[in-house]
């Protein structure tokens, strides 16, 4: 059997086990062990999966998952992200749908503070979801807001899904964070333009705040309420300057970052024991699954090598098709958004970076750069019927006024806005690369 044969009945056979509902990083270890087994026996096997984990352990940036993911989950639990909304209420309630552009600044400062679409999820569909629905915001309006901010998590540092892709990539964190945040920033303005266009416009799918309500809230009310909201920004920047201007390394600014969260949820009396203890099971349980996914993906990357993998659809799409550069950058682009309809971003990256980023590679593109645009195309995908998973997401935590139909109908714009930031940084690479390149230097 050759070597492409084989390649694709690895694809085909971990795609059925994936289906039958079995753990992700189960089924792709499982796979790439015994293919190792079946091609180069016993030893061969056996070593690929003990080679990877001891990779896995000698990593020491992956220290920095555990410090961010307690990080955010501390802010949360303590209700920090309250203080925020009730913020921006106060300071954004004047302008027609300034409650709803609150919302996507709240959604970038949960970005920062946790680096996952989730906790933005949960937090916009818990406090801000209500609130604006109360407010009489057009339900189609908001639910694409939420879904649409809590995509920036998994973009704005510190993004988890960056540091996957930093790992199975061997490219550098502390880049692909700082490749992320001029685009993130750039499309949570572009969301944020949208919304004062539509609303201005249109001033009844976001309704100004009545000001007698508004001028009620006291002046020291509105300046305690902007100082506890920021907090969250004053830890962000506690943690990034020293990391910035080089005092110290990506490991030591989460741990600041950590001890930071815990600090500030003690000076407003907020870390409890419940709070603790909620805080630190969820880190332990998303870390220990994110470190079985990347060992199941290193392992899976390896046999790929060893099969040449890269080399067959390399000469798939430029010999055999034709096919230019950016062509087949555009490919890979829709084979991500593809995917995304039954897969979330995680899975996609282990099954797909394997042999994507060798070909980008091969294609001269910026491989740091590449990360940007496959964790922008993981956002589009994830918003994109018929099983996008944060469609999903909203549909579980929204009231039922808001049907099945409003939560697809809302996204339409939203993804419009984010396949024209997709193409933009596409086109001017320099977006995502200046911030690197800059402090590298």
């Amino acid at each position: 059997m050759s070597y492409d044969m084989i390649a694709a009945l690895m694809f085909g056979s971990m795609l059925m086990m994936l289906m039958t509902g079995q753990r992700m990083f189960g089924v792709i270890g499982f796979v790439a062990v015994v293919a190792a087994l079946l091609l180069w026996g016993d030893r061969g096997g056996y070593d690929l999966a003990f080679a990877q984990s001891m990779k896995v352990i000698g990593w020491f940036p992956l220290l920095t998952l555990p410090m961010f993911i307690f990080m955010g989950y501390v802010l949360s639990e303590s209700r920090l992200a309250d203080d925020l909304y009730r913020m921006f209420h106060v300071w954004f309630g004047r302008m027609p749908g300034g409650l709803a552009i609150g919302t996507i600044l709240l959604m970038v400062l949960i970005s920062a503070m946790n680096g996952l679409s989730v906790a933005g999820m949960a937090i916009g569909a818990t406090i801000a979801l209500p609130e604006l629905l109360k407010r009489n915001y057009d339900k189609r309006m908001v639910t694409g807001v939420i879904q649409a901010g809590s995509s920036l998590g998994i973009l704005v540092p510190p993004s988890v899904v960056l540091v996957l892709y930093a790992l199975i990539a061997r490219q550098s964190v502390s880049d692909l964070w700082l490749a992320g945040i001029v685009p993130g920033l750039m499309m949570a303005a572009m969301f944020i333009g949208y919304i004062w266009i539509r609303c201005k416009l249109n001033p009844a799918l976001g309704p100004a705040l009545d000001a007698e309500e508004l001028a009620a809230v006291p002046k020291a009310e509105k300046y305690r309420l902007l100082m506890a909201g920021l907090l969250p920004f004053g830890i962000f920047l506690v943690m990034m300057v020293p990391f910035v201007t080089g005092y110290t390394r990506l490991v030591e600014s989460s741990v600041i970052g950590a001890v930071a969260s815990v600090l500030v949820a003690v000076a407003k009396g907020r870390m409890t024991r419940q709070v603790f203890e909620t805080a630190t099971r969820q880190t332990l349980a998303i870390s220990c699954m994110f470190l079985w996914i990347i060992l199941a993906a290193l392992a899976f990357g390896a046999v790929f090598d060893g099969l040449r993998a890269v080399d067959a659809i390399k000469g798939l799409f430029l010999d055999n098709l034709g096919l230019g550069r950016w062509q087949v950058l555009i490919l890979m682009q829709l084979s991500f958004i593809l995917m995304g309809t039954f897969l979330d971003d995680t899975a996609m990256l282990v099954i797909v970076a394997p042999l994507y980023v060798p070909l980008v590679k091969i294609l001269e593109f910026d491989l740091v750069w590449y990360g940007v645009l496959y964790t922008m195309t993981c956002q589009i995908a994830y918003m994109t019927p018929p099983f996008g998973y944060n469609l999903f997401l909203m549909r579980a935590m929204a009231p039922k006024e808001v049907s099945l139909v409003d939560i697809y109908r809302s996204i339409v714009p939203f993804v419009a806005v984010m396949v024209l930031a997709l193409a933009i940084v596409m086109m001017f690479p320099q977006l995502a690369l200046w911030l690197p390149n800059t402090l590298r230097h």
